[in-house]
């Protein structure tokens, strides 16, 4: 017990030279020691997005096991410098890779996350690993990517480096059979995976109303007689500033999107999660908000009358609304056929329109409000395909499946 409250009494402060070699070689040797009996089956470690939000399936999972007030200790795996994102929310926080991080991390039964762990944190056999994963694949993935362009690796090594990661999960979430089929192949996953559809998209099945809509409107500041635009794009892995910190070119004018729709309309901004630019949007205040650090999309999402986005995952989240998309997509054929590639045909395929410039968006937005929002011919088969297992009750199944087994 000494020992125990000695460990837990250390500032969580992560150690400085995470990234060398020999300290990884030491937490090893740490996670394993702290390893040791007693252990705490009761104990359960979320991260979302590399400790960066409060949100998403992890998000979800947590919300679920607390309301029902199942007998597990909750720890959230925060990245400190996003810690603000978490403050007045009644979690339990713990810094990555501080000492204290690496004492539960080691006595916990389950992890859950959306993303991966460093390669080099060793899962330990009394840990059930979940990936619940972020989103359904029109981008292709790990296994199944022809080229690699992000900084500071190489297509073979980050392929190998993914699946060496992915073999570490004893469970994946999938949102549909689709998304199955992809994972299975893309991450060489041969575990169970658990086609529940996404227990993130719960929230927007179970709260699509007027009256929450208009309150988060109203608790945001947004004007209630405005219509609203959620603009919300996917990274590029080419463009960089240094290893995991991504810049993002707008490529919108928005002078001319706030003459031509302010009047009726309001942008909301949300960049990718590793966007590490800044938006500048005070010129544009009244009309354009950045939302990109709120904690969780998925409030953006019922609050959107239009989604606009490009290659995103959010796309097929959105579609649980069944309301109308746009795609600004003004590099496409260079992130088609040299970036990324897509899985199907997106150009014929897609749930809504293609545009490649302000002008041509600024006259999409306005032919889809002429027409009273309707839905494009090709929407039902979307729908059918992608989002139809999402009722509202994913999460229950996830957890009733993994943590009540």
């Amino acid at each position: 017990m000494i020992l125990l409250d000695a460990l837990l009494s250390i500032k969580n402060k992560p150690f400085s030279f995470k990234r060398h070699s020999l300290v990884r070689t030491i937490y090893k040797k740490t996670l394993n020691w702290f390893r040791m009996p007693p252990l705490n089956n009761k104990i359960v470690v979320f991260e979302s997005f590399l400790g960066k939000q409060y949100s998403d399936n992890p998000r979800a999972i947590f919300e679920y096991l607390q309301n029902q007030n199942y007998p597990y200790k909750l720890y959230w795996s925060i990245d400190k410098k996003y810690r603000q994102h978490f403050e007045d929310k009644n979690l339990i926080c713990i810094p990555r890779f501080s000492m204290k991080w690496f004492f539960i991390m080691a006595r916990a039964h389950f992890w859950v996350t959306n993303s991966r762990f460093p390669l080099w944190i060793p899962k330990l056999k009394h840990t059930t690993y979940l990936q619940t994963w972020h989103g359904t694949p029109l981008k292709r993935l790990a296994a199944d990517m022809l080229e690699v362009h992000m900084p500071g690796t190489t297509a073979e090594k980050y392929k190998k480096n993914f699946i060496k990661e992915a073999k570490k999960w004893d469970y994946l979430i999938s949102p549909n059979p689709y998304s199955t089929d992809i994972f299975r192949r893309a991450f060489q996953f041969d575990k169970e995976i658990l086609e529940t559809g996404y227990p993130r998209n719960d929230f927007i099945c179970t709260h699509n109303n007027e009256k929450k809509i208009k309150k988060l409107a109203a608790n945001f500041g947004i004007p209630l007689q405005k219509k609203v635009i959620l603009y919300a794009p996917t990274w590029r892995d080419d463009q960089y500033n240094t290893k995991g910190k991504f810049r993002f070119d707008l490529n919108l004018d928005l002078d001319l999107l706030r003459k031509e729709l302010g009047e009726d309309y309001v942008i909301l901004f949300r960049l990718h999660y590793l966007v590490s630019e800044y938006l500048d949007l005070k010129p544009y205040q009244g009309f354009a908000y950045d939302f990109t650090n709120h904690e969780d999309i998925r409030e953006l999402y019922l609050m959107a009358d239009i989604l606009v986005t490009d290659y995103s995952s959010v796309l097929f989240d959105y579609g649980n609304l069944r309301r109308p998309m746009i795609f600004y997509v003004y590099d496409i054929d260079q992130y088609r056929d040299h970036l990324r590639g897509f899985y199907f045909n997106f150009e014929h395929e897609s749930p809504g329109p293609l545009v490649r410039t302000t002008i041509e968006l600024i006259k999409t937005v306005k032919k889809i409000d002429a027409a009273g929002f309707q839905l494009p011919p090709t929407f039902d088969s979307f729908y059918e395909k992608f989002c139809s297992l999402e009722k509202g009750d994913s999460t229950r199944k996830v957890v009733e499946r993994i943590f009540l087994h």
